[in-house]
């Protein structure tokens, strides 16, 4: 059972999909796994641009298949956008290289205001460009803004109508994935003609025209971060694809769909590391000892393998949610940015502490750890910050703690259809105003595990805060405040749908209960730290102090979770 619950190269057959997916994800396995692990540290250490990815991507069309809604699909049966294999894709991606995820993931960005206008031209090139091979790129940072969507200095100015030109666009943009080749490149813009939301222009532009000024890769790696002006660029009609607060949407709404991918990269980086982690530490004799005979070593892996599976419990039952999501079930705009920030610091965490445990050894370079240690901090801070997506989350606390709504039930979504709901998301406002089903009740229901039934102490406490302490006027304003009070609030949201998943696979319940130990610590460190603020009141003071508790101890449940670990040791090695 323990194998089951990670990827694992050498035995994966993911059968919960149709034989086309399942050949090509098999088919881009054996292609990492052909090249071996030598060429794929070398190409790491020399910042070596994966061209070669990219050419068997072009050639089993991968993003083609992956990428295309079915609407324009051209007949091909494969091709849909499927939010549940491109997780599994993710996965992969990440396990093998945040180079070839990247590459990835910032087409899909670029792929987002494409598939969301009404262009139908836009998006009639981009399918023909993602079934010859091509890459997109999302063109919305600026060195001085950064994300800040508001202060872009892309500046469009009114063409001439009888050359036929809507616009002509100058301006600088910073940290654009696959600026360097990407066919399409979907560009966030202000009119100079136009004041305010009315003035934003999202148009698309080719890396490879002239008035397209490719500068630089702005980091040393095979992700290639690039930026780039544009030079009096001559926009079309057809080039356009959303104007005004159409725009202004569409930018966020691509982030809704593309950034979740965060959370799977981080899921398989995470995984590779710990396969390596685990046998060398398993075979590692020190002071006459196996290194795992230490008890601090055995509690690192237990707490980093835990950790793990909540990453994977916690963003497989999201994306149930993003691909039932509707107008009326608007759910998923809180587990999004819970997968950006929550799953991909924790994914820090996991390698963090297998890393106090390989020690320098996860400092060489013919190790995949020395990869995953420069780079898993690389995703939470790919969208902003982890403040940035904490500050978003509160914003959906009262409703989802104290204002439950019924909902029918939802249930694993592994079905081959096409994510259509991803394109016309709607507006982006009245966040606060979305209802959730009620989280107490999967909680309840599993209080009969030790550890569960503490945590649920716990998330009880912050709601009886809301209503007896809340943040005042002026706390509301205290980000320094507010971020520990929204991380609170995060383990409440990754304990519900982490025993929603427990529950539709059935997760050995020692396994569970190990899973909310750390739940437990990681809710009191919390409280210790919004106990310590100088805004916090008296009121808030005292609540902090008694929300702390500590785990329920199980010598049984700890050995069993062990077992399952140490079961992991060369289970998986790369192939030289």
């Amino acid at each position: 059972m323990a194998h089951s619950l990670l990827f694992d190269p050498s035995s994966y057959d993911p059968q919960q999909f149709d034989p086309e997916t399942r050949r090509q994800l098999r088919a881009l396995i054996e292609w990492f796994e052909a090249r071996g692990k030598e060429k794929l540290l070398a190409d790491d250490l020399e910042a070596v641009w994966p061209a070669d990815f990219l050419e068997f991507a072009k050639q089993e069309k991968l993003f083609a298949t992956f990428l295309t809604p079915a609407e324009f699909a051209d007949g091909d049966p494969n091709k849909r956008w499927d939010a549940a294999r491109n997780a599994a894709l993710s996965e992969i991606l990440g396990f093998y290289g945040l180079g070839y995820w990247y590459a990835w993931q910032v087409t899909i960005l670029g792929l987002g205001p494409i598939w969301m206008s009404e262009n139908r031209a836009a998006k009639e090139r981009a399918a023909k460009l993602l079934d010859d091979g091509g890459v997109l790129a999302f063109g919305l940072s600026e060195k001085e803004h950064g994300a800040d969507v508001y202060s872009t200095d892309m500046l469009l100015t009114q063409g001439d109508a009888d050359s036929g030109l809507a616009f002509t666009a100058t301006g600088d943009k910073y940290y654009i994935g696959n600026g360097n080749v990407a066919g399409m490149v979907s560009v966030f813009g202000r009119r100079t003609d136009v004041d305010g939301s009315e003035g934003y222009v999202f148009f698309v532009v080719d890396s490879a025209h002239p008035a397209y000024h490719l500068q630089d890769n702005v980091v040393h790696g095979q992700m290639y971060v690039s930026a780039f002006r544009l030079e009096d660029y001559p926009v079309r009609e057809e080039d356009i694809l959303h104007t005004g607060v159409a725009a202004f949407e569409a930018a966020l709404n691509t982030v809704n769909v593309g950034k979740f991918n965060l959370s799977t990269g981080s899921i398989g980086i995470s995984e590779h590391a710990f396969y390596e982690a685990i046998t060398h530490a398993r075979r590692r004799i020190l002071y006459g000892n196996p290194v795992t005979d230490f008890g601090h070593v055995r509690g690192n892996f237990v707490d980093a393998y835990s950790r793990m599976i909540g990453m994977k419990l916690f963003s497989a039952r999201a994306v149930d949610y993003f691909r039932s999501a509707s107008l009326e079930d608007r759910r998923y705009l809180l587990f999004n940015p819970m997968t950006k920030a929550k799953v991909t610091s924790e994914g820090e965490k996991v390698v963090a502490l297998m890393h106090d445990v390989v020690a320098a050894k996860g400092y060489e370079k013919n190790t995949y750890f020395r990869v995953a240690s420069q780079l898993i901090g690389t995703l939470p801070k790919l969208e902003g910050t982890v403040h940035v997506n904490v500050a978003l989350i509160l914003k959906f606390m009262p409703n989802y703690l104290l204002n439950p709504a019924e909902y029918p039930e939802i249930g694993t979504r592994f079905d081959d259809s096409d994510d259509a709901f991803f394109w016309a998301q709607g507006p982006t406002r009245g966040a606060a105003k979305i209802q959730f089903h009620d989280w107490t009740g999967i909680y309840e229901k599993h209080s009969d595990i030790p550890n569960v039934a503490r945590f649920y102490e716990q998330a009880v406490a912050l709601r009886e805060l809301l209503v007896t302490a809340p943040p005042s006027a002026d706390q509301q304003k205290d980000l320094d405040f507010l971020l520990d009070l929204g991380h609170l609030f995060s383990l409440v949201v990754y304990g519900h749908l982490i025993l929603e998943q427990a529950e539709i696979t059935g997760l050995d319940p020692a396994l569970l209960g190990q899973i909310f130990d750390f739940q437990i610590r990681d809710f009191s460190g919390y409280a210790v730290a919004l106990h310590g603020k100088s805004s916090a009141t008296e009121a808030q003071q005292k609540w902090a102090l008694g929300a702390i508790r500590r785990p329920v101890v199980d010598a049984e449940r700890f050995a069993r979770v062990w077992a399952q670990v140490e079961s992991h040791e060369g289970t998986y090695e790369m192939r030289p």
